[in-house]
């Protein structure tokens, strides 16, 4: 029992030291001569995410025009925190720098695209890689194979230019699409998975799994209905555009009348 309260103990001083605040890491990158680097490389991230966040209110901008409706409802984006960085770092057993972070970590800059209907992500993101000047380094696809808990997302990892006053980066940038539905039962099961004691973990799991295949079923239903009102739409202007036109009657006129 000893040995056992001794690993224990050991395992949360190693995760104590994994655990910094925002001034302790500041402080590691001071000693290494690396922290206006650091600060640089974030503002590098920065200006990608914004560049992405452009890109994508265009297309918006654009389909909404064609479609008549919105591809997306909203965009969520965030920077990494240097903690977050850090700790990720360190659990992978790769030494702090700056050099290590471009190098290792895709998801410093995030993106998150929240659309109505599944095919709209799809139809982005076909949009998205048309481009000449973005790279789509990699793709997983959580819609077409969930992640066994029931979690779908499609995430893919972006590289982009960014112009500054004397050169020209290339920053990746990782995009995630969600339908509403899939945002809504993501962001429900992120705050559930943080709680420390949960009593019958396991029912609760596959309640979950259950949850997040009537989402499915409910996005793919969804997207029928629209379909359908679609099509609907189309037949009736049809019929209006076959329909013969009615010669217009003119007004009876007194033959006298000056008008």
């Amino acid at each position: 029992m000893e040995v056992v309260n001794g690993v224990e103990n050991e395992k949360k001083g190693t995760q104590a030291k994994n655990h910094l605040t925002p001034e302790e890491v500041d402080r590691i990158l001071l000693e290494n001569g690396e922290l206006e680097q650091f600060d640089e490389l974030m503002m590098y991230y920065d200006s990608a995410m914004v560049e992405v966040r452009t890109k994508l209110e265009v297309l918006n901008k654009e389909m909404t025009l064609k479609q008549r409706r919105n591809p997306f409802e909203y965009i969520k984006s965030r920077l990494k925190k240097s903690t977050s960085i850090y700790e990720k770092l360190v659990a992978r057993d790769i030494p702090f720098t700056v050099e290590n972070i471009e190098k290792n970590l895709n998801d410093i800059a995030g993106v998150r695209v929240i659309c109505a209907f599944i095919d709209d992500i799809y139809g982005i993101r076909d949009a998205l890689a048309r481009q000449d000047d973005v790279e789509i380094l990699q793709e997983k696809d959580y819609i077409a194979s969930p992640k066994a808990n029931g979690y779908r997302s499609l995430h893919i990892i972006l590289r982009v230019p960014i112009y500054m006053s004397q050169e020209k980066k290339l920053m990746n940038v990782e995009v995630q699409f969600r339908t509403i539905a899939m945002d809504f039962w993501a962001s429900v099961e992120h705050k559930m998975k943080y709680k420390k004691v949960i009593k019958n973990a396991e029912s609760i799991s596959e309640e979950l799994k259950y949850s997040a295949d009537m989402i499915n079923q409910l996005d793919r239903r969804m997207l029928q209905i629209r379909d359908r009102i679609a099509e609907s739409d189309e037949e009736i202007l049809e019929e209006k555009q076959t329909q013969t036109p009615r010669t217009p009657i003119m007004p009876l006129r007194h033959p006298y009348s000056s008008d």
